[in-house]
């Protein structure tokens, strides 16, 4: 049966959920590096929907809504799984780089400098650099930060705070707690990184254009904010972040 504007009954459950779609997806994106594109974010989440539409049994005891919810959310949390394309080597020279921190920030009491890093990890500074370069799209929040700890050997940090969650990583992101704490984190940053993070995040500056303003090489700038990111993990982690600032 059609309604007045010809729509079938399909079309109108998506007409009337698409708002919802668009808005988890914005919500989510707030909390995602600047490359995330929203777009993709929602076009995830209405073939989430139209999912959700094909499986949904009235006899549920969900509504619609909160079905539907959930499997927007698996399809949004899908999609950033597939863009998480870093090679596994980056991946672990970057784990390598934000354990060096640590160990540093603990005993000078104060972020490391480069030069310090390097040497704690035993390269030149030129290496060391390299190493950030070869870490551009490296990501505060990895689906591998979520598996349970000592599944491949790594203290997956952020798993042991899904617990009131319901092991949910969007619902983490969305959590006022993680972003507070992550402001605490940017805070802390040296302030060259720090202004560094608030054009790219805040103003949406590409690399060049920030390296216009700080008077770098796009490559420089490369260079800092995966190390910027780095500092903002460790941070985390090494605060314990609990979900409560």
């Amino acid at each position: 049966m059609y309604d007045a504007k010809g729509r079938a009954p399909r079309d109108r459950v998506i007409e009337q959920h698409i708002p919802l779609v668009k808005k988890l997806a914005y919500q989510l994106k707030a909390r995602l590096p600047a490359n995330v594109e929203v777009d993709d974010l929602i076009q995830a989440g209405t073939i989430g929907l139209l999912d959700a539409m094909s499986r949904y049994e009235a006899t549920q005891n969900a509504q619609f809504e909160t079905y539907a919810v959930q499997r927007i959310r698996g399809a949004m949390l899908d999609e950033l799984r597939s863009q998480d394309w870093l090679p596994r080597s980056v991946r672990q020279n970057m784990r390598q780089i934000e354990a060096a921190l640590g160990e540093l920030q603990q005993e000078l009491l104060r972020a490391p400098s480069e030069a310090e890093i390097a040497a704690r990890l035993q390269l030149s500074l030129e290496d060391y650099q390299q190493k950030l370069n070869d870490g551009a799209g490296h990501q505060l929040v990895y689906f591998d930060d979520f598996k349970s700890a000592g599944d491949d050997g790594h203290d997956h940090f952020l798993d042991r705070h899904c617990q009131d969650s319901s092991h949910d990583p969007l619902q983490l992101l969305l959590q006022d707690g993680f972003r507070e704490a992550l402001i605490e984190a940017i805070d802390a940053l040296p302030e060259r990184e720090k202004l560094l993070m608030g054009l790219y995040y805040e103003q949406e500056l590409n690399l060049k254009e920030i390296g216009a303003v700080l008077g770098v090489t796009e490559s420089r700038v490369s260079q800092l904010h995966s190390q910027a990111v780095a500092r903002l993990r460790n941070h985390l982690r090494r605060q314990e972040w609990t979900g409560a600032v």
